[in-house]
Formats: C-alpha cells, structure tokens, sequence
C-alpha cells in the first residue's frame, strides 16, 4: 500500500487555498495537514507538523516562500512545490532545490505531476549517501595550478578536446572533455544545456524561446548563450518551465 504524504498549504490568498485543497483531496494517499494564509503561520505549522511536501507560495504579505524556507534548518525542510502567479522565480526557486514550479491558476494536471514528482523521493532529511563535488577545479596556468572555486564558473564552452571556463570577463583553458567535467561537477548547481556548453544554474538570469526551437539563456555576466533543442527536456525540468513555455 503506497504510504501517505503528509502536505501543508501556505497561500494569503484564500480562493487559491481553497483550490489546491480541493485538488488535493482528489488524491488518496495525499493528506493535508495544515493550511497557512502567511509565511508565519507556515513557518509554525513546517516546524510543528514536519510534512513530506510543502505547497508554498512566494509572494506573501509578511514573509515571502524564500524566507520562509531560509528560516528552517535544511535537514528540517521538506519537499518544495512553489505556487505562484510568477515566471520569474523559477530559476531561484530550483536553487533552492524546489521538486517543481506551478503557476497559478493551477491545473489538476499539472498538479498530479508535481505530486507523482514527490512521491518516489526520499524523506528531504533522509540520511542517504550523497557524492562530494569538487568546491574547487585545478586548472594549469603555466608552471602554477590556480585553484578554481566552482561557484565563480559561469559557464563552460567546449573547443575541440579542451574546455573554457569563464569567470566574469576571465576565461581558463583546461584540457579536459565536457563529459568528464560534467561528471565531476555537481548536478544541483550545473546543467549541461548544449553538447559544447554547461551553466551554472545560479548564473542564469532569463530564459527565452526562440522561434528555432532553442532557448536563449541571459547570464548575470552578460552573456547569452542558446541551448540545444536536444537538451530541452531537462533544462525545463531543471528550470521549473511549463511544458508549453
């Protein structure tokens, strides 16, 4: 029998509430444990009710879902699905390790899916071995090794068998493949969104379609890069885009 999850709703808007609680009671083995009209109140009831899956808002009155997730320990979060009537924050939302991105008004399908993405998940504190990425990448720079933090990687292009890393307006040369390198970055914080390009995902600024089928993705350093229509499955899924979007 497959075990419940235990849920909580936090919106200020009570028609979008009332919505979510009625899509979710379509679902047996989903159980909604309490419904916040504000960051404080949802605050409370994470830290009392301990849920596998947290609805959430992100534009509240008092406190917005970012804060209201920053100010729980991350063993103590549960799973994130944020609600919203804005495309914007998609890209913070999957930084802070969202399970899937609704925007309102939402649907019963794409509420299903968010809630089958929940479902094979381990508990968010579960104790399961997790790898050690590299925080920093050793790049040769004549006769010296400079040690790179991989949080200061915008991006990597590939050119033939070496790689770029680009640094704000610095680029290092590595001779490495992307896969390899692929490989020993961290996939929560890098998506590989071309056969010759991966991003740091917190570097991404915007995203736009293209009439081609490709997306252009704008960086915080200024550059814009487009992906490979290949890739496109999972930089929507990375990214929390809406299948049609």
């Amino acid at each position: 029998m497959m075990s419940r999850l235990r849920a909580v709703i936090a919106d200020d808007e009570p028609l979008a509430r009332a919505r979510l609680l009625r899509l979710l009671s379509q679902f047996e083995d989903v159980e909604v444990v309490a419904d916040c009209a504000s960051g404080g109140e949802a605050i409370a009831a994470l830290q009392l009710q301990r849920p596998d899956v947290v609805f959430l808002d992100i534009q509240m009155p008092d406190l917005d879902g970012f804060d209201v997730l920053e100010s729980l320990p991350k063993p103590e979060r549960p799973h994130v699905v944020f609600v919203t009537a804005h495309s914007e924050h998609a890209v913070r939302a999957f930084g802070a390790r969202a399970v899937d991105y609704l925007l309102k008004p939402v649907s019963a399908e794409r509420l299903r899916q968010a809630v089958e993405r929940v479902r094979p998940l381990p508990p968010a504190d579960a104790s399961v071995p997790v790898r050690d990425y590299p925080a920093r990448i050793a790049v040769p720079v004549g006769l010296r090794i400079q040690l790179v933090p991989t949080d200061e990687i915008d991006y990597i292009s590939a050119h033939a068998n070496y790689a770029e890393l680009h640094l704000g307006t610095r680029a290092l040369v590595l001779r490495e493949t992307m896969a390899h390198l692929e490989s020993r970055l961290d996939p929560r914080r890098f998506l590989r969104v071309h056969r010759s390009r991966i991003v740091r995902l917190d570097a991404i600024v915007d995203v736009e379609s293209q009439s081609s089928g490709q997306f252009l993705l704008r960086l915080k350093c200024g550059t814009r890069l487009a992906t490979g229509r290949s890739y496109h499955p999972r930089i929507r899924t990375a990214l929390g885009l809406e299948a049609g979007g």
